[in-house]
């Protein structure tokens, strides 16, 4: 199938994206690493987030220029570009926008067809929408981290993978795709509310129908998919590595028996009350060897056995490294865009915007030459946001 010109499917579409942490740069990172023209309007002095930014990779392929909205004139530079603009994604609490003078009723009155996509941990509405929050919290009120972990400790904290990028940044992406598809179908936009108690709690959308049917026990490790399962979980090895385990099926379990050598364990699997054996057997045998030696025996298998990688070891995995999963631009190893396109691939095209380097082009490419105007067009450049 013949390519065509452009990075990505979204070649063409302009987003706005008002400088934030966690999600919002992510969903945004997305949104350029398919293609889209993303200027992140970046404040002076930074965000607050601990990072020097030519490392912060959620600013991939993406183009930045400074504006300070609290200044007689940033609220008109900012809706200068929103009138040039598919989409614009913003994270402050609510009515903060609004209070700046770049809410959706200011965007709308310059471009009706704006999607305006809004990021927060509770929405723009109910009790907890004026309160400060993180990941931790949101996915907490959800169910979903009481889910996770073992039932004698407390619940594992999943990074901020669940809520902030699962629940929230990915479903801001879906929310505002949709929302242009309508605006390019009617000529109307409209506002984008992402709660990242709406997205996780929609993750677990499978887990409340097994509820419902009694097929899932509303406490850790006590299912099928929570480590409750003796044939779903992680074990570890003589060299107090991890190996992962995921022989749900009856012919995976039995490949899985075999090669770990404990065949006659065959009728535990769905016996609950043979399970705790059937977990001390697999765990005896896990820690007679290395995880090294465990993944060779698991080789090519269907057993449905994974060594527990680094993420530093992760982009060196064979399979891993075929797909090319992982890159390497600007000397930092990073994920590749995902997912994958036939007709129009994606690529990391540039490294971490630097704050205010692109002023000048923007200003020019999308025709809006007020940017310039008492610009610091070099920017806070090589300086991290302490």
């Amino acid at each position: 199938m013949a390519t065509t010109p452009g990075q990505g499917p979204l070649t063409g579409v302009r987003v706005v994206e008002l400088a934030g942490i966690g999600p919002g740069p992510f969903a945004a990172m997305l949104l350029a690493d398919l293609g889209a023209d993303v200027v992140r309007v970046d404040r002076p002095g930074g965000t607050g987030l601990a990072i020097d930014t030519a490392y912060d990779i959620t600013n991939r392929n993406k183009r930045s220029v400074i504006v300070d909205l609290k200044s007689p004139d940033g609220p008109a530079r900012v809706l200068d570009l929103a009138a040039r603009a598919d989409i614009l994604i913003e994270g402050n609490r609510p009515g903060v926008a609004e209070r700046l003078g770049v809410g959706p009723e200011a965007c709308h009155a310059r471009n009706p067809g704006l999607v305006y996509g809004r990021m927060t941990g509770w929405g723009q509405e109910g009790p907890l929408a004026h309160r400060a929050g993180h990941d931790i919290a949101y996915i907490a009120l959800t169910g979903t981290l009481g889910m996770i972990g073992s039932p004698d400790e407390p619940p594992a904290v999943p990074a901020n993978l669940v809520g902030d990028y699962a629940g929230g940044s990915l479903y801001l992406v879906v929310g505002v795709l949709a929302a242009l598809h309508h605006a390019r179908a009617t000529g109307t936009g409209q506002v984008v509310d992402a709660a990242i108690v709406d997205g996780t709690s929609h993750l677990s959308a499978m887990i409340h129908g097994m509820l419902a049917a009694g097929g899932w026990q509303d406490r850790r490790g006590a299912n099928l998919l929570d480590g409750g399962c003796p044939y779903y979980g992680t074990y570890a090895t003589a060299d107090g590595k991890y190996m992962a385990v995921g022989a749900l099926e009856p012919q995976f379990y039995a490949e899985f028996l075999r090669l770990l050598d404990i065949e006659e364990h065959a009728d535990a699997r769905k016996d609950w009350s043979r399970w705790g054996e059937l977990r001390e057997a697999v765990a005896t045998r896990f820690k007679s060897r290395t995880r090294d030696e465990w993944t060779a025996v698991f080789e090519g298998s269907d057993a449905c056995v994974a060594p527990v990688l680094s993420l530093r070891e992760a982009p060196h995995h064979p399979h891993l490294a075929a797909r090319g999963t992982f890159t390497d631009h600007g000397g930092i190893t990073q994920p590749a865009p995902a997912p994958r396109f036939a007709a129009t691939p994606t690529a990391v095209r540039s490294g971490p915007a630097q704050p205010g380097a692109d002023t000048a082009g923007v200003a020019r490419d999308w025709d809006v030459p007020d940017l310039m105007k008492g610009a610091d067009t070099d920017g806070p450049a090589t300086k991290g946001l302490a």
